[in-house]
């Protein structure tokens, strides 16, 4: 998986003020996620959402064995979102991931490889730099509910269709789509229909001395 290089110019807009005390939603189009080419040429990560070198959310087919990119300094979260059998061997030992939509973490600094079981399989994956984000990884079934905390959040359909109710409104996501969610009191939202990667990022706070 790739490193971000700082060569790269990731961007994102200011977020304007939360109007009347709701939180601001902004869907994510896939035809805007970006592409980006694995260092060893080996594959294709695409970047749903991001900040600049500081968090990115992200979907990958691993299609061969290998070692994953040094991510120092980093918390990596990861789910398996299509196929089975993905293991990461670690020097302490194995890291199962063979069960799809049961999130791990682990540290980036952590020398991982990959090996596949059962052929190809695609993950999603939320990393941040730990210094300035707190990372948090779910997957929502239909019927099952989930307490969001202040700070951004990133909603994602894996596959086929889903629905998140957020507060009142239901919002319909089609395979592949997602919403962005910025808020700044706690909420709890739902999951009406389909399955929901549910991603959180919240900043650590500064220390005043």
């Amino acid at each position: 998986m790739p490193r971000p290089r700082s060569k790269r110019c990731w961007r994102s807009a200011p977020s304007p003020a939360l109007p009347e005390d709701r939180p601001l939603i902004t869907p994510l189009d896939p035809a805007r996620y970006q592409r980006t080419p694995w260092k060893n040429g080996g594959g294709i990560t695409v970047d749903i959402a991001f900040d600049g070198d500081v968090w990115r959310f992200s979907r990958t087919p691993i299609t061969a064995a290998g070692p994953f990119s040094d991510y120092t300094g980093f918390d990596r979260l990861q789910v398996l979102v299509a196929g089975r059998g993905l293991v990461l061997q670690t020097p302490a030992g194995e890291i199962d991931v063979r069960q799809p939509f049961r999130p791990v973490r682990f540290a980036g600094e952590t020398p991982i490889a990959s090996r596949l079981e059962s052929g190809s399989v695609e993950v999603v994956n939320l990393l941040g730099d730990r210094s300035q984000v707190r990372l948090d990884l779910a997957v929502l079934e239909a019927g099952q509910t989930q307490d969001l905390g202040p700070g951004l959040h990133i909603a994602y359909c894996p596959g086929g269709r889903a629905r998140l109710l957020i507060d009142d409104p239901a919002y319909d996501l089609e395979a592949d789509g997602g919403l962005r969610i910025e808020k700044d009191k706690e909420r709890t939202v739902a999951c009406v229909a389909g399955r929901i990667v549910l991603g959180s990022v919240a900043s650590v706070p500064l220390n005043r001395t």
